[in-house]
């Protein structure tokens, strides 16, 4: 089971990797320059993301299907809050106020969308995938209003800049709220095919482009010049205390076998790839979240399947 697990998450991580290599090679050839890389990341958070956060809720989310529907936001919040604690903890030994808000993005902030859902994909049957499907995407909900709220104001914050309402207002925490009140009164019966399939090819572009924009922000940064303690101190605290504490209140408390494993596959993700998107789109500097990134999706091909493997040996899936 470990090596199998080995393979599953090797082809999904690998999958960024290769996205990544493209964009980076699109910036040292010099195809691509700093306004195209700008005008990518634009185009990724202000248009892509809302279409897909769209379309996913039509399709796939009902309130009657899903009468517990607000679990799952509330376990992505409580996910992100144990992230942001622990973060906040190690914070102390990182020199520098913007380092020190980059790392607890780093630490608070998961790959929770395309990596696990390669990972469901590949480790469940058709009928259990399904349902863990519609999970994810109802844990995207309170993941996505934290990411492009709480995530944006950490990465954008100065002394100079003080919080405003309106910076909650991000385009895809407004396509979330619009999207549940056009399903809350039943408007998405009128949504023909017609209008769905475009939706669903654009929305089906984020990966790839999000991961260009990953790329392109790596080949900008030195990375032989590593910032050790930083890095060191976010994979221990992302990819081995928060899995190792999750696997550990999942077999405390008898968590039903799908719950379980959404919470152990968000709890045991790398850094968010959209972070680097966030960052270079409200150009910010980046001192440590391309290389958080890149560190921690290398280290999570050893700690994912460890994790998923510990899982799977004390028979929480039956």
């Amino acid at each position: 089971m470990l090596l199998e697990s080995f393979k599953i998450t090797g082809s999904a991580v690998g999958q960024i990797f290769i996205l990544g290599a493209i964009g980076y090679l699109l910036i040292k050839k010099n195809i691509l320059g700093q306004e195209g890389l700008d005008a990518l990341s634009r185009l990724v958070v202000e248009i892509i993301l809302p279409i897909l956060i769209f379309y996913q809720l039509v399709k796939n989310f009902s309130f009657s299907a899903f009468r517990d529907w607000w679990i799952f936001p509330l376990i992505s919040i409580a996910i992100t809050a144990a992230g942001l604690l622990l973060g906040f903890l190690f914070s102390g030994f990182i020199k520098g106020k913007q380092q020190r808000l980059q790392f607890l993005n780093l630490v608070g902030f998961q790959n929770s969308g395309f990596l696990p859902l390669a990972l469901v994909a590949a480790i469940l049957p058709d009928d259990k995938m399904q349902t863990m499907f519609i999970y994810l995407f109802l844990f995207l909900l309170g993941f996505n209003l934290l990411m492009f709220s709480l995530g944006v104001y950490l990465i954008t914050f100065s002394r100079q800049k003080k919080f405003e309402l309106g910076s909650l207002w991000s385009p895809p925490v407004v396509a979330t709220i619009f999207t549940l009140i056009f399903i809350f009164f039943g408007l998405e019966r009128f949504v023909p095919q017609v209008v769905l399939r475009p939706l669903n090819m654009i929305g089906q572009c984020l990966i790839p482009l999000s991961i260009f924009v990953v790329g392109g922000n790596l080949a900008q940064i030195k990375l032989t010049r590593i910032d050790k303690v930083p890095m060191f101190l976010m994979l221990v605290a992302k990819l081995v205390i928060l899995p190792a504490l999750g696997l550990w209140l999942i077999l405390r408390l008898r968590l039903p076998e799908l719950l379980g494993l959404l919470i152990l596959i968000e709890l045991a993700m790398p850094p968010a790839t959209m972070l680097s998107v966030i960052t270079s789109h409200y150009k910010k500097q980046d001192l440590l979240v391309s290389q958080g990134i890149f560190i921690g999706h290398l280290f999570g091909l050893l700690s994912i399947p460890i994790f998923l493997s510990l899982y799977f040996a004390m028979n929480v899936i039956k």
